[in-house]
């Protein structure tokens, strides 16, 4: 029989650590955020096992390590091909973190497969104005060094407006948690692009200076 203990070992010890190799937006201290947003989802769900959902949480962004543009799929695959999860998973389970980690993605373009996909996916959204601001505007100067304050605006603007907008592609799957009204809050900021443009600068200068 699994313990929960032993499989919340391992991942503390082999797999988090992993993130401190991936950019500032996506290094331990996000992974382990959405480990505890996908537990805490976890207790409006008695059905959910807390052990599948725990790997599938702490997987999610393995794939990062072969690009961002597949990163997802990556992820399943690294699930897939990880033996030391077959001491506590059997096939059917190792299939179901897979997707979970797989389907976590915003822009996948369809709905989670699963009720473990849509728990990861949610915790997933980090949905706090700084927070989003800051995570885009790290991963582009680390992909697009060359752009200047103005460029680094206009990309991430656009990108915002992608992705964070009343027609945008990010979709909520779970009705619980506060997710729903931080994204009103968020594209009512979006939607006033002086007070935007000031949170930006604020965040930009604060980056320069470290």
């Amino acid at each position: 029989m699994r313990q929960f203990n032993d499989i919340k070992d391992f991942i503390e010890r082999e797999i988090i650590p992993r993130y401190d190799n991936f950019d500032a937006g996506h290094g331990r201290d996000h992974a382990q955020t959405v480990i505890s947003q996908a537990m805490s989802l976890a207790q409006y769900y008695p059905e959910v096992d807390q052990c599948i959902l725990l790997v599938a949480a702490a997987y999610h962004d393995l794939g990062l390590a072969f690009g961002r543009d597949e990163h997802h799929t990556h992820s399943a695959r690294i699930v897939r091909e990880d033996e030391r999860l077959r001491h506590w998973f059997n096939d059917d389970e190792i299939n179901t973190i897979a997707d979970a980690a797989e389907d976590h993605r915003a822009s996948s373009g369809h709905a989670p497969r699963t009720i473990y996909g849509r728990i990861v996916a949610e915790a997933d959204r980090i949905i706090d104005s700084e927070t989003i601001i800051r995570r885009a505007l790290q991963y582009g100067r680390k992909h697009q060094p060359g752009l200047d304050r103005e460029g680094q605006y206009k990309r991430l603007m656009e990108h915002m407006r992608e992705k964070y907008d009343y027609n945008g592609y990010l979709k909520l799957w779970v009705p619980h948690g506060d997710n729903a009204r931080h994204l009103e809050e968020f594209r009512q900021l979006l939607a006033n692009e002086t007070a935007f443009r000031q949170l930006f600068d604020t965040i930009y200068d604060s980056l320069n200076s470290n």
